[in-house]
């Protein structure tokens, strides 16, 4: 997929272009220039008296929403909906992480991506000439602390497999060969798989572009589904209906299996980890992850084809199996992760 990165007054505008085709690629960004052009000229409506409630709701009619704003604005619109978008300043960021953190224990990183989204939306509004300027702009954000997450080794993933119960089982082996968000595997359908390349298309991903991606299968992910294949509905279901949660389904097994207390997302590190084992590079680790990757801002465009994912995949299923075949007492542990948090929090 590429995308467009045009710079206008010294914020740089990303979007998407829809396309993995070059030439439409390029069409799209010529639009793109031509759109942002004709805004700049469009005669300023500037209204700082606009409450954010009312500004919030244009961005979700006028704007490229992705589902990441609306899961975040859950938190953040009931705070900020009375308020002028003209009285978001840094101290007033400071003051909406105080309020969250009274009402409950929460990290500055889940904080943080509130942050990121109300900041965005100030930039649309900047973009539309509602706002002068964005207040929040040259916010600086202070550093996060690193936190270590376990890493689940392959003994450990045998016994907990064996603990689960059927459903879940299918679940923590999705989670471990292809490195999905719990939410994206419980929303995958029959219809997004592709048997005869063996991929697995994710269109519901829960992540601030919303972008759609390609995981090539191991094989024991292309038997798993194969077994279970249907022309349509979801895959994973408890019985015939949908899983909401894995929360009670998953301390059982981590319980009857007698290892380590891991969480579920523990599942997506240990898969981060493992491809650094297995000696795949960041770039292709993070387009497999639905991370966003930080280009070169002189990058017109960026992509890394389905051949280097595959490749990715096979050098992972090789790693699995030098690990089984290694006596346990002498296997080598997966690279411990230290995972930075969002960056923690604004300071003046």
């Amino acid at each position: 997929m590429y995308w467009s990165y045009i710079w206008q007054d010294g914020i740089r505008y990303a979007l998407s272009t829809g396309t993995d085709k070059i030439r439409k690629a390029e069409d799209f960004d010529r639009k793109h220039k031509i759109e942002l052009e004709l805004k700049k000229s469009r005669p300023a409506e500037l209204n700082p008296e606009m409450s954010f409630g009312e500004l919030f709701a244009r961005f979700l009619a006028g704007a490229d929403v992705k589902p990441f704003h609306i899961e975040r604005s859950k938190a953040f619109l009931p705070y900020f909906a009375q308020k002028p978008i003209g009285e978001i300043t840094k101290n007033e960021m400071i003051r909406y992480r105080q309020h969250r953190h009274r009402q409950k224990k929460l990290t500055e990183t889940t904080i943080n991506r509130d942050v990121e989204v109300i900041r965005h939306v100030l930039f649309w509004a900047v973009e539309e000439r509602i706002l002068a300027a964005n207040p929040l702009a040259r916010s600086r954000l202070a550093r996060a602390r690193r936190i270590k997450r376990p890493i689940m080794n392959v003994g450990e993933e045998d016994q907990l497999l064996a603990a689960a119960s059927p459903h879940l089982a299918k679940i923590i082996v999705c989670a471990l060969d292809t490195g999905m968000r719990r939410g994206e595997i419980l929303s995958e359908r029959f219809e997004d798989i592709d048997f005869f390349r063996k991929v697995l298309v994710v269109t519901r991903s829960k992540t601030a572009e919303g972008e759609s991606r390609e995981l090539p299968l191991t094989k024991r992910m292309v038997e798993l589904l194969s077994k279970e294949r249907k022309s349509r509905g979801l895959i994973f279901t408890f019985g015939e209906e949908p899983i909401r949660s894995v929360k009670t389904a998953w301390a059982t097994a981590i319980r009857k299996a007698g290892i380590r207390r891991f969480r579920f997302k523990d599942l997506r590190t240990t898969f981060n980890s493992r491809l650094i084992e297995a000696g795949v590079i960041k770039d292709v680790r993070m387009e497999l992850m639905g991370h966003s990757r930080n280009e070169d801002t002189n990058d017109l465009y960026s992509q890394i084809e389905l051949p280097t994912l595959r490749e990715a995949i096979s050098k992972l299923e090789m790693w699995a199996e030098r690990e089984r075949n290694t006596p346990a007492e002498i296997q080598a542990a997966p690279v411990p992760t230290s995972i930075p948090t969002q960056p923690a929090a604004l300071i003046q």
